[in-house]
């Protein structure tokens, strides 16, 4: 296979681990090169390697999505739900093929107070408003065209089934699974005590407007933040692109959970083999 290996974090360079990643995939007969932005990608690239943590893999997903070149995230960093691979078992699962190729969706953001040409539209994880100053905010949003109540609250977050075990299980969200086609809704610290995350299909088209005695609200993208005035008017949707994931063989999100979120962690449950 030819490969593209993207590192975001400096201090990675010349790790002896990647370098010994790298050892073994050329002992398999792999084709290997660096890249730092979307136009070092070569044609008839296979896969770019995402090495280090979940906030590099989203930086790969800006690189691999133009491209339609799946990205495997190799695990250099901390949780690593997206980049969930050990780099011990990369070269051996690709050499035998045991892989396979997995769609995630996007969520398309349009707003008009950020200038089209210095971002790129689209989140794999979550979108996010929230406030700069105390005062809290007031979101409005339409899904397809019906008003919820209004949120009064630091911000409001919309998270696909990825992003569901990042910033949206932080604020209370649900977990998904990946394959799930829907999207959450998530107020963030919200001061009306009575609203909840409330999933919507992901055919949804969603509307945000904001209120607030601010002149400004902070508005995110996965991890991107811009600034934006606080009336702005945010359109959010599922995109017509979709980010391609490589799965190795023994992949399993149910495994991750426990693993990494030591989820239902309980002396009574047992071992897995008891």
């Amino acid at each position: 296979m030819k490969l593209a290996c993207y590192i975001k974090n400096e201090r990675l360079k010349g790790d002896s681990r990647v370098e010994a990643l790298r050892g073994r995939l050329r002992a398999a007969g792999h084709g290997l090169y660096s890249v730092a932005g979307r136009e070092d990608l070569q044609e008839g690239t296979d896969a770019l390697l995402s090495l280090g943590g979940d906030g590099t893999f989203l930086m790969a997903a800006r690189l691999a999505v133009p491209a339609g070149i799946p990205v495997l995230g190799v695990n250099f960093g901390r949780l690593g739900f997206l980049s969930e691979n050990d780099p011990e078992r990369v070269a051996d699962a690709l050499s035998r093929g045991d892989y396979h190729v997995e769609e995630r969706d996007l969520l398309q953001i349009r707003c008009p107070d950020l200038p089209a040409e210095e971002y790129w539209p689209f989140a794999l994880n979550e979108m996010s408003v929230s406030r700069v100053n105390p005062s809290m905010l007031g979101v409005d949003v339409e899904v397809d065209g019906v008003l919820l109540p209004t949120y009064w609250a630091d911000g409001l977050l919309i998270a696909t089934s990825s992003g569901s075990t990042a910033y949206s299980l932080s604020v209370g969200g649900p977990i998904c699974l990946p394959e799930t086609r829907v999207f959450i809704v998530a107020p963030i610290s919200p001061h009306n005590l009575n609203v909840r995350p409330l999933i919507v299909p992901e055919s949804s088209r969603l509307r945000i407007s904001l209120r607030s005695r601010d002149v400004s609200a902070v508005l995110t993208m996965d991890n991107r933040t811009y600034t934006v005035p606080s009336g702005t008017r945010i359109e959010v949707c599922s995109a017509a692109e979709r980010l391609r994931c490589l799965r190795l063989g023994r992949s399993n999100f149910i495994n991750a959970l426990r693993t990494r979120l030591l989820w239902g962690q309980d002396v009574r449950n047992g071992s897995v083999s008891d």
